[in-house]
């Protein structure tokens, strides 16, 4: 095996990643490497989601992705939307609507919400559906989990609208 030593800027931390071999998966490389274990690896074909990172503001299967491609890129992982022990407005979302339930394809689905709601602040039921179908959730339906991002665009719009006042 080939380890070379390269840098990593996750969470807007620089990691130092030296026993990695230049075509490891990204996800390999955040949970064996660094020590992030909040995304998940379930397929390893990028069918799941629950690997989801944001890679330059472009939401990513990580497991799809090298780890040493992503070199002088911002990598943001489920640990990194919110501070330590505050939830993000999604996470909260999620557990406020009951979205979570074994938990294992969370992270993908809220790095996922993130994302759509970063590009489309007032997403229809369709566009939810649509944008969260390449994330597999086995045990809530998808039910709660629109239920959690159409809470999320509500409380947006209703601060954004609290603010411009």
């Amino acid at each position: 095996m080939n380890n070379e030593l390269f840098t990593l800027r996750v969470n807007g931390i620089d990691y130092e990643v030296s026993d990695s071999w230049l075509g490891e998966s990204l996800l390999d490389v955040l949970r064996d490497r660094i020590g992030l274990m909040g995304s998940k690896g379930a397929c390893t074909q990028g069918e799941c989601g629950s690997c989801s990172v944001m890679v330059d503001d472009v939401l990513v299967c990580s497991c799809l992705v090298m780890g040493a491609s992503a070199i002088d890129q911002n990598i943001i992982t489920i640990e990194g939307v919110a501070p330590v022990g505050t939830p993000s407005d999604v996470q909260q979302a999620f557990v406020d609507a009951g979205a979570v339930q074994c938990g294992f394809c969370t992270p993908g689905l809220v790095m996922a919400v993130h994302d759509l709601l970063k590009r489309r602040g007032r997403p229809t039921e369709t566009e939810i559906r649509e944008e969260l179908a390449g994330n597999v959730c086995r045990c809530t339906g998808y039910g709660r989990i629109v239920d959690a991002v159409e809470r999320v665009s509500v409380q947006r719009r209703g601060n954004s609208q609290e603010e411009s006042s």
